[in-house]
């Protein structure tokens, strides 16, 4: 019998511990716990005199969503829990046997609410404390009276979408009501840390799933997880009671009005960011950086500063390839500092924003710099300012930590967590650039060039680039030198294929893409943008047309189909591979508006390309006997198609209900859209605006249409 006993007494037990709010019974996610052993010294456990000591620690332990933790494998006798958050709550004493759980549960005697009021526009208080459309809805975050002065500073608050803090109180938050109907406050309030004890080195560590435990050098209280708990309050709107209006009204038809949506800036940032990464603004870097140095454009300074920075860093194996190795530094210098313009000082141009909102009918705002950081960028619990987009994606992690980058060169953090570079300023790129330029012949204009480069005959019987002859004399010819033995550090056709594939499910057509075994395809991402552009075409008629109220339902619905299928294919590569084909396409652009080309390649002198490269590839499609497209429509379908997708991917659209949004969203993009529609029209044949609609054509891949043209081009030759 007493050998049973003992087996008994030596099995482990466990330990739950619940954490919530009082009155309304909250779950409390977050919290750290601490459970110290009860050294057997003591005589007695006093609460009031209780002080944790750092080698009586045991575990740490963090609850989840639910306010509740389990620590497993403890052995048997005395334990002291603390919670170790604001407010201060007294420690529990706790007997674990053997086999059993034990359960201690904290009550926080907050007495949490949100007090809500509504102000007219002349700020009084409205009659009954009811609430009105166009009146101002303010919630007030309340503690118990006896905790209120002693607990706020310990408090951090974030509200939901579209609440502002008020300047005078950091828990007062306001929002004005923009529709009739039941509405709500929604705020997450983090409880700071206290300090108990630090553990030694070599802590304890608990067993059980669900506990976790901290480092003793990761015990830094300013930089600990806040323990946090929701809170929410409804309230109901009405309508308001339309005002009589008398004397002699004056009626006139205009086009229908809408009102400055805080998503504005957004799409301001992404069309000058996209307009700072054009060829044009590159050439005149490249010039300024190594040709002209006092012909310089804003932000070069940047830009020099991070060459500089990136040259000491980037080498290449080969001999003789220093003015390539050069040229590949200052692109990439190039292409980082102009697609993260979420950075700050953000790229605002006050006049010429103004400007482009006023011709697309889209009513003035207040600054947009103040909107876009004040009202529309979202504030995680952890201090960070992010795209509402990105925030919801970060509240999906909330246990993950974030990691600034280190060092003074930029060295990426190796632990375990989110970069907040890359969440707080996302680079502005889209891959659909690299693949209508890719369409559009650029890159195989490059592989004939290098080809001959190398001494390689072309197929067939007669060599088109049999007098291509670059000395050695000119700085090109070493250019290409450098360009050919950099080859196999560039992206293959096939890698960018397969990403093409994963981003859009659009491919390439040929030989060199054969065998293609795609792991995870867009495969309805092609009809739901073109869709979306269709729908387009319909609202622009109905927006024009002054006897009727364009109506932004659909484009909205077909915003939000386009967002998922995008957002389902921003992984794997999409962090690194679509900047990267942008380094290199953009290297090939340059190198092809060389002048030394026009002694190698016939163009068309008459032709106002508006990009010094293109007639090169014009001019090599032609000897070629490639397609006859002009890539000026391919050079439009990468520009205003990267545009009009950066502007759905970073939207939140899966959390917009409100057509207002969609609405000035086709407006502000609407040279965009439809310049992309005509280019689609001139490269494959396939016209988004007819009424007689096509979902055959319109699904059918680019590649596939493309390759169906060239075939009757050479019919008819």
């Amino acid at each position: 019998m007493s050998s049973k006993n003992n087996v008994k007494e030596a099995r482990a037990g466990s330990l739950e511990v619940t954490v919530h709010e009082a009155q309304s019974g909250a779950p409390v996610s977050n919290a750290t716990v601490g459970i110290y052993r009860l050294a057997p010294s003591d005589k007695g456990f006093d609460a009031s005199t209780w002080t944790a000591s750092a080698a009586n620690l045991e575990a740490l332990a963090v609850t989840g969503s639910a306010g509740e933790v389990t620590v497993a494998n403890l052995a048997p006798g005395s334990y002291v829990v603390a919670y170790e958050h604001y407010p201060v709550v007294a420690p529990r004493l706790v007997q674990v046997d053997g086999g059993c759980r034990a359960v201690v549960c904290f009550q926080l005697a907050l007495e949490l609410k949100a007090e809500l009021r509504f102000e007219a526009v002349d700020c009084h208080s409205t009659p009954c404390n009811a609430a009105r459309v166009s009146d101002r809805a303010v919630a007030k975050i309340c503690f118990s009276n006896n905790q209120n002065s002693a607990l706020k500073p310990h408090v951090r608050v974030v509200s939901s979408s579209g609440w502002n803090v008020s300047e005078k109180d950091q828990y007062e938050f306001s929002r004005v009501v923009n529709y009739a109907g039941p509405q709500q406050f929604e705020a997450v309030l983090g409880f700071a840390r206290r300090s108990l004890a630090v553990p030694a080195p070599g802590a304890v560590a608990a067993a059980a799933a669900g506990a976790v435990v901290v480092p003793a050098s990761e015990m830094d209280l300013a930089l600990a997880p806040p323990a946090l708990i929701g809170i929410r309050q409804g309230f109901v709107a009405d309508e308001r009671t339309p005002s009589p209006i008398s004397g002699n009204i004056g009626v006139s038809m205009t086009r229908t009005e809408t009102e400055p949506t805080d998503d504005l800036p957004l799409w301001t940032l992404i069309r000058n960011s996209t307009d700072a990464m054009s060829f044009t603004n590159y050439l005149n870097f490249m010039d300024a950086l190594f040709c002209t140095p006092g012909n310089r454009g804003p932000g070069f300074e940047a830009k020099s500063a991070l060459f500089e920075q990136l040259r000491q860093r980037r080498a290449l194996p080969f001999n003789d390839s220093e003015a390539y190795r050069v040229l590949k530094v200052a692109t990439e210098a190039f292409v980082m500092v102009n697609c993260g313009v979420l950075s700050q000082p953000t790229h605002f141009n006050p006049v010429e924003d103004q400007a482009y909102l006023d011709r697309r009918d889209i009513p003035a705002t207040r600054d947009l710099e103040r909107t876009f950081n004040t009202d529309y960028l979202e504030e995680t619990v952890d201090g960070t300012k992010v795209l509402p987009y990105l925030a919801i994606i970060r509240r999906k992690l909330p246990d993950v930590p974030i990691h600034l980058l280190r060092g003074q060169e930029g060295e990426a953090d190796l632990c375990f967590g989110i970069v907040q570079q890359k969440l707080a300023n996302p680079c502005l790129l889209e891959l659909i650039w690299s693949y209508w330029h890719e369409e559009g012949m650029l890159v195989q204009t490059m592989n004939a060039i290098t080809q001959r480069f190398q001494n390689v005959r072309a197929l067939g019987r007669a060599d088109p680039l049999a007098n291509l002859e670059i000395d050695p004399l000119r700085p090109l010819n070493n250019l290409i030198w450098g360009y050919t033995q950099d080859e196999q550090h560039r992206l293959t056709v096939v890698r960018r294929n397969y990403e093409y594939d994963h981003h859009y499910g659009v491919r390439l057509d040929g030989k060199a893409v054969q065998h293609f075994r795609p792991a995870d395809t867009r495969s309805k991402f092609l009809e739901a943008f073109h869709y979306l552009l269709r729908l387009c075409t319909s609202f622009y008629r109905q927006d024009d047309d002054t006897t009727v109220k364009a109506d932004a339902f659909p484009v909205l619905n077909g915003l939000k189909e386009v967002h998922l299928i995008l957002s389902q294919g921003a992984h794997n590569q999409f962090g690194d591979l679509p900047s990267t084909a942008r380094i290199e396409m953009l290297m090939q652009q340059w190198m092809l508006a060389r002048p030394e080309f026009r002694e190698f390649l016939p163009t068309r002198i008459m032709v106002a390309y508006p990009e010094p490269w293109m007639d090169r590839v014009d001019a090599m499609k032609k000897l070629q006997g490639w397609s006859d497209t002009s890539v000026m429509h391919f050079r439009s379908l990468a520009m205003f198609g990267e545009q009009v997708l950066l502007s759905v991917r970073y939207g939140a659209w899966s959390d917009i209900y409100e057509p207002t949004q969609a609405f000035n969203w086709a407006r502000f993009w609407r040279p965009q859209i439809q310049g992309y529609i005509h280019a689609y029209r001139a490269a494959t044949g396939v016209d988004l605006t007819v009424d007689a609609r096509d979902p055959k054509a319109e699904g059918t891949l680019p590649s596939i249409l493309l390759r169906q043209r060239l075939d009757q081009q050479a019919r008819m030759a």
